[in-house]
């Protein structure tokens, strides 16, 4: 883990803190890539994931931007509510599972709401390397979208278009019209709350985009019907040891009542943190994590949110 002071905390938008984390000494922080994120240590105990915003060319900072979200279980609230300047905080070094591609032709950034995040870093790196792209910028009005003024005052403020709900409907977001012809070379990122994402990805498959050229990541889960969930069966292939998890508890709740050591952090299936090989059996993918290719191989599985389709899964564990 990094320690790193809170140098700065502006109120960017309605319910929109930026954070600025530095080294205590003014060292230079490890380096990341345009999409990355960071976990952060919160004051309450928990760990949370927060994307990396600002350019990914500087060390001697990380930018990160917090919604405060009314369904918080700790995470936002406490960014905005416990941390403060000249606070000190543990972080992770940096890890991208939103990677660009950077041979593409062209790229389509989609970002709805708090998702502009990682899409503002980047259109920054993009802009910086001469690449060709849109940014589509999607938020319920102006006053709670952040970062306008930067993305106003950059020089690719002309790659950007912001499309607000409450404004007039030639400036809404067509993404039929966008994602209508799909083009060899040309990829598309999307990032922002569950039903924006799933509009935009909807569309995508809509018009026969290859799922190679569609990159996502998901700030919070969809919501998961527990109704018909039953018990099954786990084994470690380390000790041979079997444990049954019960309709009402998760692997990871499991593996943790029995002194099981598994890295997790967000508990819904967005991260990545906890994902586990499964060796023999069969998952039923409750995450937001793997894309559908990742999926229909069954070799992998979120333990915090997934459960099985056969009555056994043996786990890499």
């Amino acid at each position: 883990m990094i320690e790193v002071v809170v140098s700065s905390k502006q109120l960017a938008a309605e319910d929109i803190y930026v954070f600025q984390l530095e080294h205590p000494e003014g060292a230079a922080l490890p380096s990341f890539s345009a999409g990355a994120h960071i976990d952060v240590n919160l004051p309450n105990g928990i760990t949370r994931q927060y994307s990396l915003c600002n350019h990914s060319d500087e060390k001697h900072c990380y930018e990160i931007g917090v919604l405060k979200d009314p369904a918080s279980r700790g995470g936002s609230l406490a960014m905005h509510q416990l941390v403060n300047e000249g606070d000190r905080l543990h972080i992770s070094e940096p890890r991208n599972h939103f990677p660009l591609v950077h041979e593409a032709k062209k790229s389509l950034l989609f970002a709805g709401g708090i998702g502009v995040t990682p899409i503002l870093c980047m259109a920054e790196r993009l802009a910086h390397s001469g690449a060709d792209f849109e940014m589509h910028y999607c938020s319920r009005s102006k006053d709670r979208a952040a970062f306008i003024n930067r993305i106003q005052a950059s020089l690719f403020n002309q790659s950007v278009q912001l499309h607000f709900d409450d404004g007039d409907a030639a400036q809404k977001l067509n993404a039929k019209a966008l994602l209508a012809n799909p083009l060899p070379g040309t990829h598309i990122y999307v990032c922002g709350p569950s039903g924006f994402m799933e509009h935009i990805l909807s569309t995508a498959k809509a018009n026969n985009w290859p799922q190679d050229q569609v990159h996502r990541e998901y700030f919070a889960a969809a919501p998961i019907d527990h109704g018909v969930d039953d018990s099954f069966e786990i084994k470690l292939s380390s000790t041979g040891q079997i444990f049954e998890i019960p309709a009402d508890k998760s692997v990871l709740d499991v593996l943790e009542d029995n002194d099981i050591d598994v890295q997790f952090s967000c508990e819904s299936g967005v991260c990545g943190t906890c994902v586990t090989r499964v060796l023999e059996g069969e998952p039923d993918h409750r995450d937001s994590f793997f894309t559908e290719a990742e999926r229909e191989k069954n070799d992998k599985f979120t333990p915090c949110c997934s459960r099985a389709k056969t009555p056994l899964l043996v786990l890499d564990i």
